[in-house]
């Protein structure tokens, strides 16, 4: 498939659909961009930077599809208490990284941190609109 040969991890193929790899390759290729742009005119800091925040919100995806995967038939209420509890492991895992990256890392361009991140999510309900 066109996924093989773009190069994703065979991991990722394990735990996520096409929308979701979609997404992440996505985020990926604006991560990477905004972070050449960045390093560019900023230097290695603001590459960094950029980097970290694109990598919170793939991350964040990858924990999402991990805790919604599995091949089991739910009934409606367990879907939900799937998604529900995928959700708020996605939105822990964003707030720990924000938190760690931005009291770990002193370099950290504040501005191109939040930038990328917001990108990133703002990529994320593209998965609404691919198909499986």
């Amino acid at each position: 498939t066109i996924n093989r040969v773009a190069g994703l991890p065979r991991w990722l193929h394990a735990i996520a659909g096409k929308p979701l790899r979609t997404v992440l390759w996505w985020q990926f290729w604006a991560t990477s961009g905004i972070s050449l742009t960045a390093g560019f005119w900023i230097g290695i800091a603001g590459a960094v930077s950029a980097a970290l925040g694109g990598m919170v919100m793939m991350v964040a995806g990858c924990v999402f599809a991990a805790l919604t995967g599995g091949n089991k038939v739910r009934s409606a209420g367990e879907t939900l208490r799937a998604l529900i509890r995928a959700e708020a492991g996605k939105i822990g895992i964003i707030v720990l990284q924000l938190w760690v990256v931005l009291t770990a890392y002193e370099s950290v361009v504040p501005a191109v941190f939040i930038g990328t991140f917001i990108v990133a999510v703002m990529i994320y309900p593209i998965a609404l609109l691919v198909r499986d």
